[in-house]
């Protein structure tokens, strides 16, 4: 995609899997122990569905996840599923060595000091979200941390609109790595970043963006060419 100039943004809103945090890194050990449980508890049998089946849900809401990855169970299942991954993932933020993408830290500090408004919205549920921000010690830098878990928002477009209402925010930049993030942006009049970095899901998925980094730290790049 040919690099254009873009606005100059009064703030910037970051998706959280695949744009902040390198999700597999905690999403995947813990899969595997929700489906261990799952068996323990006799709700589930046989192997456990394959990795890339989890991996290439995120970005969307949890019940369409569980629809996708255990499609010939009932709301019972999903809801444990749903249950044992809260859980799992709170406790496994503090026992894996879970990540952040490369110069996330440094780059949202930058931002920061060029005194641009900083948000995430997530399509996760409001403890996991809030859960890795604070791990790796970056909640201070946001001034809201918004989740369809929290705000019980049925698309990442309304949760969006929500965020831009509440702050009074007009000129954004939406980051992120999904479908659900460049739909997010366009359908409320604002530029899409979108992060071909973290490798999930389709080649279509970022169809649209305004433009494509391959690094979290080309937004400074970006921000520092805008007019």
């Amino acid at each position: 995609m040919e690099r254009r100039t873009l606005k100059r943004p009064e703030a910037i809103i970051f998706d959280m899997d695949g744009t902040l945090f390198k999700t597999e890194t905690l999403l995947i050990p813990v899969y595997h122990q929700v489906f261990d449980q799952l068996r323990l508890e006799g709700l589930y049998s046989g192997e456990t569905p394959p990795e890339e089946i989890i991996l290439s849900c995120l970005g969307m809401l949890l019940d369409q996840i569980w629809k996708k990855v255990l499609p010939n169970h009932d709301e019972v299942v999903h809801l444990r599923a749903d249950e044992l991954l809260l859980q799992l993932e709170h406790e496994g933020l503090q026992e894996y060595a879970t990540e952040l993408y490369p110069r996330v830290a440094e780059t949202l500090m930058k931002l920061r000091e060029h005194g641009v408004r900083l948000f995430v919205a997530s399509n996760g549920l409001e403890l996991y979200v809030k859960d890795v921000a604070e791990t790796h010690k970056i909640i201070s830098l946001f001034e809201g941390v918004y989740s369809a878990g929290e705000h019980k928002t049925k698309s990442k477009v309304e949760l969006v609109r929500l965020l831009l209402d509440n702050h009074g925010v007009n000129n954004a930049w939406m980051v992120g790595d999904r479908s659900s993030d460049v739909e997010a942006g366009q359908k409320n009049g604002q530029t899409v970043i979108g992060c071909a970095y973290a490798g999930f899901g389709a080649g279509i998925e970022l169809d649209g963006a305004d433009v494509l980094i391959t690094s979290f730290d080309e937004l400074i790049q970006l921000y520092d060419e805008a007019f």
